[in-house]
């Protein structure tokens, strides 16, 4: 099946911020945009009652990615704009639209004051189970902007463990840089020793050292990656701490941020991760997802 830049739409500003998003991806890509709404069936005796009848079905299930649709082409029309619409769960159906999506596209609402998402419930278990890339745009709480217009040219984050590196994740970052003829900053986090556990003073000296050799972990990391994409402007950025206060730190000038997830085909269900839950909610700019082995 021909690859697309899939969105989920509902109508909400979250998913309109998403889908324009996604429409400047298609054309950095040059793909077709696929608008996919999925309309959830209600019971029966709720379906009877009149706000919820024939008529707002077929608004919620026609007029909305009809309207969104046009809206898209006026506004990108070098993108081809397609619709599909489909009943059943929307976290099932729209994991199920990533096997083919390149990526998938979903919104999430920004917290005013916060500076980050609030990531529903579709969201996350669309994020926790598609074993595609899926990006989270979000729009501003309160406010008709959204982040979804972030230059381009802005650098692309993302976040490495040099101590199992991926190259689907890796290789999913640079590209971004290369479609957005932008620099690419690696953001690298590593803990200290734990001195105040033992009630010793922090070593600068040993600190001084390990810090070091984080730097030459990410280095050797890279160096196939600089081979491969020499047009790529990289800056390697490990420092001491939290990762995911680093990413955070770092979406305020970025224009996207690469995240990974590591796939786990387990019957007690799939997982986010740390870094990656807490980036989600709170990064200012579109965060990526990239599910990996």
């Amino acid at each position: 099946m021909p690859r697309t830049v899939t969105v989920g739409l509902d109508g909400s500003p979250e998913s309109r911020a998403a889908a324009d998003w996604a429409a400047r991806e298609a054309k950095l890509r040059g793909l077709p945009l696929k608008l996919v709404n999925v309309w959830e069936p209600v019971p029966e005796p709720i379906a009877q009652a009149p706000l919820l009848g024939p008529e707002t079905h077929q608004h919620w299930s026609e007029q909305i990615p009809r309207e969104a649709a046009e809206e898209l082409r006026a506004a990108h029309p070098e993108v081809d704009v397609l619709i599909e619409q489909v009943t059943g769960r929307p976290a099932e159906v729209l994991t199920d639209f990533a096997k083919d999506a390149e990526p998938l596209v979903l919104g999430s609402r920004g917290l005013s004051g916060v500076g980050g998402f609030m990531v529903g419930s579709v969201g996350l278990a669309v994020v926790a189970h598609a074993e595609r890339p899926v990006v989270l745009v979000r729009a501003e709480g309160g406010t008709s902007g959204t982040d979804s217009t972030v230059p381009a040219s802005r650098p692309v984050v993302l976040g490495l463990d040099t101590r199992a590196p991926d190259d689907t994740l890796i290789g999913f970052a640079f590209e971004a840089a290369v479609l957005r003829g932008a620099s690419l900053r690696v953001v690298h986090g590593w803990n200290e020793p734990p001195y105040i556990a033992y009630g010793l003073p922090p070593d600068l000296e040993l600190n001084a050292q390990l810090g070091a050799e984080e730097a030459v972990a990410v280095s050797e990391v890279l160096r196939p990656w600089r081979q491969k994409f020499p047009t790529v402007d990289v800056v390697e950025d490990s420092r001491s701490g939290k990762a995911a206060n680093h990413l955070v730190d770092a979406s305020a000038e970025a224009s996207l941020v690469v995240v990974g997830r590591r796939i786990r085909r387990s019957p007690l269900g799939a997982h986010i991760g740390p870094v990656t839950h807490a980036v989600l909610h709170h990064a200012t700019v579109p965060v990526a997802v990239v599910p990996h082995d």
